[in-house]
């Protein structure tokens, strides 16, 4: 057996090793749970995010995978604090 780790060789395309977060500015909140918030990137593109696993208010920015809140990056001045 090994003592190296494994290499990986699967390209641009590896979930582990090759995905990142992208951090986005929550511009409104979704109306019920379960629901996507409608969130911009620093360039002004808009998506629909989901927010359920991060407790994050208008103006905060969150890093997004897979149209997913994953993190809270930083809350907005004033904004309600966990």
């Amino acid at each position: 057996m090994s003592d190296r780790a494994p290499a990986c060789d699967h390209g641009p395309s590896c979930p582990t090793c090759a995905d990142a977060a992208v951090a986005m500015r929550v511009l409104a909140l979704a109306s019920a749970p379960l629901e996507p918030a409608r969130c911009t990137t620093a360039d002004g593109s808009e998506e629909l995010v989901l927010l359920d696993l991060v407790d994050a208010h208008v103006g905060d920015e969150v890093l997004v995978h897979g149209g997913v809140a994953i993190a809270l990056a930083s809350r907005a001045a004033g904004s309600a604090a966990a």
